[in-house]
């Protein structure tokens, strides 16, 4: 008998609608979609808060908090509409656009939201800002437009990505990965990690997430069928305790991981400690780091301590300080070098010095100022004339071992006092001061240096400034009071603060300098270090102690142009590094070196004083360094991160299939009343089929699909073979296949076919308002049963392709990418059509012509 549809309704029974269950259908109308916005929103915002100190101060947030509640409100209205996944998710994606054109382009956007040609301008223009700005600048970096824009991007392609992973993949638990990656972000880069604030609020979100899930459409596979079950909580909330106990734990045990308690005082640091100097960017974090990592070894005959000089930073746009490579004027080769000035200094110092980089890694090689000649290196370098920074070209300074000439001029107080000539022959870069120079800045400036009548006098008086009983050296104050930089809103924040490390000193000397007439730069290397108690043999030399320096000695200091004396160092930093005799006030005593006084416990104080060894050692060989542990850890994670990535690709497929499953079969309702939904259910026994070999065919009915699965080979065991236990047996064998069907699962796929016919062809809710469906825990079952079945019989290789590379996930993934192509064809096949047809009209009215 063939079942007609029977739509129409009795007169005198009028339907009443099905109770509304909690959340209105899993992705209908009601609470659910808003509350589930809310709670990624909440979380997405949350996560954002442990990015202050990566961007300085907050007015970052307001733009980030609009853009991320407006991709999440723009979603939750699309499915409320019932709209398809894909286009909530193409939704949010066009919410993005628009909010972004709004809080950005307004003036270059059509009707203030809509991208036009401008706004794409306008975006290159940003884009190449916040490209500036992550290589220019140290944390936290100010929050520009540029900087701003990406920021509310990224956050908001991370609320689209929670939602889709909470909502229609229905893997909320994995949502979290989202969240992660944002705070990944600041525990990498902030001393302080990602901060208690950040991490409760982003994971209350998370449990927010996780708990509106199982209230509003709980998962029927697990014990407890509702969130409200008290058995439930109590075993969220012990499972919480314990993975909050596991996280607070894991840095102890997990290599990469800094000193502290996570979040608020371990430091999230993978690839270990960077071991290169990356000019004012990374010298603070240098500075921090517990251990010595970067070990750089040199000796010199050199009477007075020696500073190894890496760059220059020499360019300030106001907002940050960077070196200018000068490519166009660079010269190859460092076997001859010259100062590029006149040296007018009675006496000249000449200085031999042999430096061992060791796993020191990067592109700025760290030589005693002014190098004459370097030799000995790898690879091919070249040198600036400008400022003799010597960098690589096709290499960087990891294992090298060279030789180093250098020569200064004796200085003295009185020559530097009498160097009043006109500055000349000096690019305008180091003399042309920033423009926008805070008010406190300027007047300081002035105030400090009123009374010098010199050069030499005023650069004098900026050092005493600084280095008075006013000002502390901290590597912790920049970072609590959000000014740890070295942009002129950080130096206004530090002259207030009086509280800093080298960075701000130096910096605040070089533009004070600037603005008092004095050309300025700053160098950036590594302060006088340790004895190690060896010695190197060099040859003409003899055996000449061995010095070393880590990252711990990284330091940055200013260096003041005198006409006829060249660049001169100054040591504007108390506590750090070694004040030069012509430096030096007179209540100052000699030269020594004041490293190893009030600088956080960085340094030991017992290294100056290390007796040399009787035997000289060789000058280490190539390659004789030993490596620190995180660069020996860092090939391991790079590979292991690679086959994790490559391991998540491989497995998106089972991920997809597996949320459409889960979401299929979760029914709504509340307790044991829930019910599934009979097309879901049935979609997922097509789908399931489909994976092992047994496609639907577009013109079955129903039934008909359902005799030939039942009666297919990936439905039936061999005759012969044991069936399992619980299964009922069989039901004899099919005729011509030498298989018999299991009745158990014959049985089930016979009901989830009723249930579907029923709902498609039966009679609708009765007066009683009684619902049509396939209790949830019945259709999980049945599923399952199916499912077990379709495996046992497929082989290794079917099993494996359903698994992993699931027909009906693919043949989805084939139409979608198909689409263009077939919207071309089906364009190009009208096309062709009308031609065809104007061509015979054409043609018949040409005859026509003809003919009358």
């Amino acid at each position: 008998m063939t079942l007609t549809p029977q739509r129409q309704a009795e007169a005198d029974a009028q339907p009443q609608p099905a109770p509304a269950s909690p959340g209105g259908g899993r992705f209908g109308a009601g609470p659910y979609p808003w509350v589930m916005a809310g709670a990624v929103a909440a979380s997405v915002c949350g996560a954002s808060l442990a990015l202050n100190g990566v961007l300085r101060g907050w007015a970052w947030f307001l733009p980030v908090l609009t853009t991320v509640v407006v991709v999440s409100l723009a979603m939750a209205l699309l499915r409320t509409f019932r709209a398809a996944p894909v286009l909530v998710a193409a939704g949010g994606l066009v919410s993005l656009a628009f909010i972004l054109t709004f809080t950005f382009f307004r003036r270059d956007s059509i009707a203030g939201f809509l991208p036009s040609q401008a706004t794409l301008d306008a975006l290159g223009r940003h884009l190449r800002r916040a490209s500036e700005t992550v290589l220019a600048e140290s944390s936290p970096v100010a929050p520009n437009a540029g900087i701003v824009l990406v920021t509310c991007a990224a956050l908001g392609l991370v609320v689209i990505l929670v939602d889709a992973l909470a909502l229609p993949l229905g893997m909320p638990a994995t949502s979290g990965l989202g969240l992660l990656a944002v705070l990944v972000v600041p525990a990498m880069i902030k001393p302080q990690s990602v901060g208690w604030l950040g991490f409760v609020v982003t994971a209350a979100g998370y449990l927010t997430i996780l708990a509106c899930s199982q209230w509003f459409a709980p998962d029927a596979r697990t014990q407890a069928d509702t969130a409200r079950n008290p058995g439930q909580i109590r075993r969220a909330t012990l499972t919480g305790a314990v993975a909050l106990v596991v996280t607070l734990l894991l840095q102890i045990v997990v290599p990469g991981f800094d000193q502290g308690t996570f979040p608020q005082g371990s430091r999230l640091n993978p690839w270990g400690t960077g071991t290169g100097l990356n000019p004012m960017i990374s010298l603070g974090s240098s500075l921090r780091t517990p251990t010595g990592e970067g070990r750089i070894t040199y000796a010199t005959n050199a009477t007075t301590p020696l500073y190894l000089r890496s760059v220059t930073v020499d360019r300030f746009d106001g907002e940050a300080w960077s070196p200018d490579d000068r490519n166009a004027s660079r010269r190859a080769g460092t076997g001859r070098m010259d100062v590029g000035h006149e040296i007018l200094a009675p006496e000249q110092t000449r200085q031999v010095t042999v430096v061992n980089t060791g796993d020191f890694t990067s592109p700025y090689l760290p030589v005693p100022y002014a190098p004459e000649s370097v030799n000995g290196l790898t690879g091919r370098w070249s040198w600036d004339p400008a400022t003799l920074s010597i960098k690589g070209t096709d290499t960087n300074s990891r294992d090298q071992q060279y030789l180093v000439q250098s020569s200064v001029p004796k200085l003295t107080t009185e020559l530097l006092d009498a160097s009043s000539a006109p500055v000349r022959g000096v690019p305008e870069e180091f003399i042309r001061p920033p423009s926008n120079i805070p008010d406190i800045v300027r007047t300081t400036a002035e105030s400090v240096t009123a009374n010098g009548r010199t050069a030499y006098a005023k650069a004098m008086a900026i050092q005493r400034f600084l280095r008075g009983p006013d000002f502390t050296y901290s590597l912790e104050s920049p970072v609590q009071g959000g000014y740890d930089g070295n942009g002129l809103s950080v130096l206004a924040d530090f002259l207030t603060q009086k509280s800093g490390y080298c960075i701000h000193f130096a910096s605040a000397m070089a533009v004070m300098a600037r603005l008092e007439g004095i050309p300025s730069r700053i160098a950036v290397g590594y302060a006088p270090g340790r004895l190690t108690g060896a010695t190197v043999s060099v040859a003409g030399q003899g055996a000449l102690p061995e010095f070393e320096v880590d990252a711990r000695d990284a330091h940055a200091w200013p260096e003041l142009y005198f006409q006829g004396l060249g660049w001169v160092p100054f040591e504007p930093t108390p506590s750090r590094g070694v004040v030069p005799p012509y430096a030096q006030d007179s209540s100052t005593s000699g030269s020594a070196s004041t490293n190893d006084q009030n600088n956080d416990g960085l340094v030991p104080s017992n290294g100056a004083t290390a007796t040399p060894a009787p035997a000289p050692a060789p000058l280490p060989l190539p390659g004789s360094g030993t490596a620190d542990a995180g660069n020996q850890l860092a090939p391991v994670l790079y590979s292991a991160a690679g086959v994790l990535l490559l391991a998540l690709l491989a497995a998106t497929p089972r991920l997809v299939r597996g949320g459409i499953r889960a979401r299929r079969l979760r029914g709504t309702g509340t307790g044991r009343d829930r019910l599934a939904e009979p097309p879901l259910v049935w979609s997922e026994l097509q789908d399931l089929a489909t994976d092992y070999g047994v496609r639907p065919e577009p013109s079955e009915t129903p039934r008909t699909f359902s005799a030939r699965l039942r009666g297919s080979a990936a439905m039936n065991q061999r005759a012969g073979s044991e069936p399992d236990p619980g299964t009922g047996g069989g039901t004899g064998t099919e005729p011509g296949t030498g298989r018999r069907p299991d009745a158990g699962t014959v049985q089930a796929v016979t009901v989830l076919t009723d249930a579907y016919e029923r709902h498609q062809y039966g009679r609708p809710a009765g007066p009683d308002g009684t619902r049509r469906g396939l209790p949830e825990e019945t259709a999980v079952r049945h599923i399952g049963q199916v499912r077990q079945t379709l495996r046992r019989n497929a082989g290794v290789v079917g099993r494996l392709r359903a698994d992993w590379l699931p027909p009906s996930v693919l043949s989805r993934w084939g139409a979608v990418a198909g689409w263009p192509f077939r919207v071309l064809g089906r364009a190009g096949l009208r096309m062709r059509r009308a031609a065809s047809v104007l061509w015979r009209r054409t043609r018949s009215g040409l005859r026509h012509l003809r003919e009358g």
